[in-house]
């Protein structure tokens, strides 16, 4: 067996990781300490224990819950090198139908937290601008000029996604590198002064600040704690953008630079406890404060810079999302762009353009960063809560570790179940809105994935072998008039010897449509990005083709274009008939017209689905025209087309019941 070669390292690409990955977690330091501080009524009502163990919750957690479960658990657990809940989901999704409501519950949540985290990062990091005495008198009182600044740094930001993760993470990644160096230096140099705080990487320390009196919060100081490991997820889901590689070379870095700032200022608080101008500085910031003053306007605008690609994680995460989403028949088919020759690294329009609108629309709502705070956080717990769940059922049942699949689950579930819990108490303050869009994405998911089944069900799949001597009769029948010299049709079955119902009844039945020959075509995209070829099936006719086009990711999918290159190729070869077309503006041709069907499902009728189901494939039918069409997606919109409308179950009548006549003396 042939062993795949493991990647060296490569700077670029380390570049292109730190500047896409790592930004939500890197920006993490800028609160945690606040946050643990403030809720334990401040740097006067603490002591040094209580650092060190606050300081060892912040190093374990990182370690257990970003290092050990996801860099080193759930990276594993790739599909295809792709990453993401959706992605875990397609690896377990035949252990049990139950494991889709988890699936869609954390996309959804993940998804809403896609909308906060650009409007939350972006606007601390306008209102940190605040700290520079020149800067707060530019923006004044009030909030208007900080929301304007805010609404034209995340348009700008959402404007260059098209560009592709990899020419962004080149432009960011220098930035994310001097970021990640600041933070290690800057705190290094704290734990020079002060290297008690070394003792916090000793595991007993934060045993016993969740137990000890000091702890005002008890287990609930986890509610902090945990703000430090806001990221991990959009690791995952980022790991198609970059590669699992780059992620394994990358991470040790940036866990070092994390884990010195954090000590240093937790070495930094220790020193200054006997402080007391401290204790009356509203929003106390170590972060901040344990920098010298001439370098504290350089921190807030490197900070700033920081928390506005912090939102890069999220954006290049949702793509990843949806993208899986879609194969999972969980969300509409989308036109994704492939920028670069990784298939990993993909943009998606619509999924932008609704990220830019629903950032814009929480900013002018909340009009504050403290304000946004309080809807953020929800979202991200709700989606590690059911990984958590995902990849315990990944390790029970499909690598066969039930001892590790319980570990997981109980260790990983009780900590962002704390968490959880703690985040439940901001939902009054403004977590209503992540709940909110939260409900509304799984809404959406879950009418797309119950109408695909009830498609499924409904749908019929005939046997083309069976039709073919009627196809070819109608073929050869002169007395009907000839509608095309190709007629063609997209169909997504895979099963040659398959079709569905509606195609032929298309052609036989509903205005019977005669043609030279007949295609089904359908469209599968391949791993690599430049790969054109194609599969054919002619049931031993010279007049029916099924067609199956193989194009790579980066290939355009104008079928129409690779149809006429099929027909000359076959005509080559003799395998189809030359087409006489007499009259054409570019003289005569051997390859005829062409006239593409399209059938469109509907439920128009009463049949013996319930009202609730009905309303779900109506409302999918309606979701799925606004999100776009085959004639859109396939470059036919320019083509001769022929619309249909059918069905999708044409009633419930029972047909062993016939209708009879009334008499006419029935009718006296």
């Amino acid at each position: 067996m042939k062993m795949k070669k493991r990647q060296g390292f490569r700077f670029g690409l380390f570049l292109v990781t730190i500047g896409i990955v790592y930004g939500d977690i890197g920006t993490s330091p800028m609160y945690v300490m606040k946050s643990i501080l403030e809720g334990n009524g401040g740097i006067g009502q603490i002591d040094e224990s209580f650092i060190v163990g606050s300081l060892s919750l912040v190093i374990w957690t990182i370690t257990l819950l970003t290092t050990i479960k996801y860099v080193l658990i759930a990276m594993k657990a790739d599909n295809h090198g792709e990453g993401g809940i959706f992605s875990l989901y397609a690896l377990v999704k035949d252990c049990g139908k139950w494991l889709i409501l988890p699936a869609m519950l954390g996309g959804a949540a993940l998804l809403a937290d896609g909308v906060l985290t650009p409007a939350v990062t972006v606007t601390t990091a306008v209102e940190g601008l605040r700290s520079i005495a020149s800067m707060d008198r530019f923006l004044g009182t009030g909030q208007w000029k900080v929301v304007l600044i805010t609404l034209l740094i995340i348009t700008a930001l959402f404007s260059v996604q098209h560009e592709g993760t990899s020419r962004i993470g080149k432009a960011f990644g220098p930035v994310m590198l001097l970021w990640f160096s600041f933070l290690g230096v800057t705190g290094a140099l704290h734990i020079l002064e002060l290297p008690v705080v070394l003792k916090a990487f000793n595991p007993l320390y934060a045993v016993r600040v969740l137990l000890s009196p000091n702890n005002k919060l008890g287990f609930m100081i986890l509610g902090s704690v945990f703000l430090a490991t806001t990221g991990a997820e959009a690791l995952y889901s980022d790991m198609g953008h970059v590669g699992k590689e780059n992620i394994y070379f990358s991470w040790p870095f940036v866990k070092i630079c994390l884990i010195f700032n954090y000590l240093g200022q937790g070495a930094w608080i220790i020193r200054n406890q006997a402080n007391t101008a401290l204790y009356t500085i509203e929003d106390m910031n170590p972060f901040f404060l344990m920098l010298p003053p001439a370098l504290r306007p350089f921190a807030v605008l490197l900070g700033a810079t920081a928390a506005i690609i912090a939102s890069q994680a999220l954006i290049t995460g949702s793509y990843t999302l949806v993208s899986e989403a879609i194969r999972l028949d969980l969300l509409p088919h989308l036109e994704i762009r492939y920028p670069s020759d990784t298939k990993g690294q993909l943009y998606i329009g619509t999924v932008n353009t609704v990220l830019w609108i629903g950032c814009s629309l929480v900013v002018l709502y909340f009009r504050s960063g403290a304000r946004i705070e309080s809807a953020y956080g929800l979202a991200i717990t709700i989606t590690m809560l059911m990984t958590t769940l995902l990849i315990s059922t990944y390790l029970r049942r499909i690598r066969k570790k039930p001892v590790l699949a319980l570990l997981v689950l109980a260790a990983f579930g009780v900590l962002e179940g704390v968490f959880f819990v703690s985040s439940l108490g901001k939902f009054v303050h403004g977590g209503y809105v992540t709940v909110l869009i939260t409900l509304m994405l799984l809404f959406l998911m879950i009418i797309w994935y119950r109408g695909t089944q009830l498609e499924r069900k409904y749908s019929t799949r005939l046997k083309v072998r069976e039709h073919v001597d009627n196809l070819v009769a109608l073929h050869d029948d002169e007395q009907i008039p000839l509608l095309s010299h190709n007629l063609v049709y997209l169909d997504n079955e895979t099963d040659p010897e398959l079709m569905d119902r509606d195609i032929l009844y298309s052609i036989l039945d509903k205005d019977t449509k005669r043609a030279r020959a007949y295609w089904f075509v359908s469209v599968h995209v391949l791993n690599e990005p430049y790969t054109m070829n194609y599969e054919l099936e002619t049931y031993g006719t010279d007049c029916i083709f099924r067609i199956r086009l193989n194009l790579g990711f980066k290939c355009s999918q104008r079928i129409n274009i690779y149809l006429r290159q099929i027909v000359q190729d076959l005509q080559e070869r003799g395998e189809l008939p030359v087409q006489d077309k007499k009259y054409s503006i570019y003289g005569k041709s051997t390859v005829g017209t062409f006239k593409f069907c399209i059938i469109h499902k509907s439920v128009t009728t009463k049949t013996e689905l319930s009202d609730f189901d009905e309303l779900l494939l109506n409302m999918k039918y309606r979701i799925r025209h606004m999100a776009g069409t085959k004639e859109k997606w396939y470059g036919l919109d320019t083509s001769s087309l022929i619309l249909e409308n059918v069905p999708l179950i044409t009633g419930s009548a029972d047909p062993s019941r016939r209708i009879q006549r009334k008499s006419a003396e029935e009718s006296e």
